[in-house]
């Protein structure tokens, strides 16, 4: 929930990068990320355990994996940002949950019970809703949700530290990113370093904003179901799509009350589901 929280709030920090290229953006992300997790590795005593995932063939496949899917995700969200296109953002991480939830069943074997399927209904009728209200079919939505559904499936069949796979998938993704901001340096379109330090200390800044919450998701997705994980997703977008409409002056038409409606049902099943399981009779 509070990687969710911090994720629903970070329009706000995006925005005050507007001035520069989203794809920078988005390259200093992953570059302030890798040196931060690296100092946080370092103190505590975790480069042992780093070294051992590196000599791990399969591990490392699957962290390098997840490193280009977030990287795409962190990409599409910063265009989002940038444009102005917060709610069509919004509609990809409502229909993220349905990836989660389908990866859940169809590859790892988890149930589905008759709430959960209603709940899944609801939210499908809801991203439908959302669809119409947008006019067209966006193809942002599908890019956001296939690959932060992926990452969240992978990352977590991936049996390692949060922070640890974390400092694997952004230093796989470095060199690439490093090769780029040197190359924009030298031929003078760097965003960084400039004339204004607060871009700079705000560019700086993407590393720590990055991790945290990241590290906080891949822990929580290691501990639950992600059917569950999947339902959770919500708190994120539902923030976001206050932050476009109160902050950001991006509309909100009867049918995105709808849509809203849909999925607040939804999670109510969810959540009354643990309630009734814990009211059934045993059987011996």
């Amino acid at each position: 929930m509070l990687a969710y929280g911090l994720w629903g709030i970070a329009p706000l920090y995006w925005r005050l990068l507007d001035g520069v290229p989203p794809f920078q953006v988005t390259l200093h992300r992953i570059a302030w990320c890798a040196l931060f997790v690296m100092i946080v590795a370092f103190f505590r005593g975790r480069m042992a355990q780093i070294m051992a995932i590196v000599r791990t063939p399969r591990l490392l496949g699957t962290l390098a994996l997840t490193g280009i899917l977030i990287s795409l995700n962190w990409t599409i969200y910063i265009y989002c940002v940038a444009s102005r296109q917060l709610v069509e953002a919004s509609l990809g991480y409502y229909l993220n949950p349905l990836i989660s939830i389908a990866l859940g069943v169809l590859l790892l074997g988890e149930h589905m019970s008759r709430l959960r399927l209603a709940a899944l209904l609801l939210a499908t009728l809801a991203v439908a809703i959302k669809a119409v209200s947008l006019g067209h079919f966006p193809w942002i939505a599908p890019v956001l949700a296939v690959s932060f559904g992926f990452y969240g499936y992978f990352r977590k069949l991936a049996p390692v530290d949060a922070l640890d796979g974390l400092l694997i998938e952004s230093w796989v993704i470095l060199p690439v990113s490093a090769g780029l901001l040197i190359y924009w340096y030298m031929v003078g379109t760097a965003a960084f370093p400039s004339p204004d330090r607060t871009r700079d200390a705000l560019l700086i800044g993407a590393g720590p904003i990055t991790a945290i919450p990241l590290a906080l998701f891949a822990a929580g997705a290691r501990r639950m179901r992600l059917s569950t994980l999947g339902f959770l997703q919500y708190f994120s977008p539902s923030i976001t799509l206050v932050l476009a409409i109160f902050g950001f002056g991006e509309k909100f038409a009867r049918l995105d009350a709808v849509a809203f409606g849909c999925v607040g049902i939804g999670l109510v099943l969810v959540a009354l589901e643990g309630r009734i399981a814990q009211f059934r009779p045993r059987t011996t």
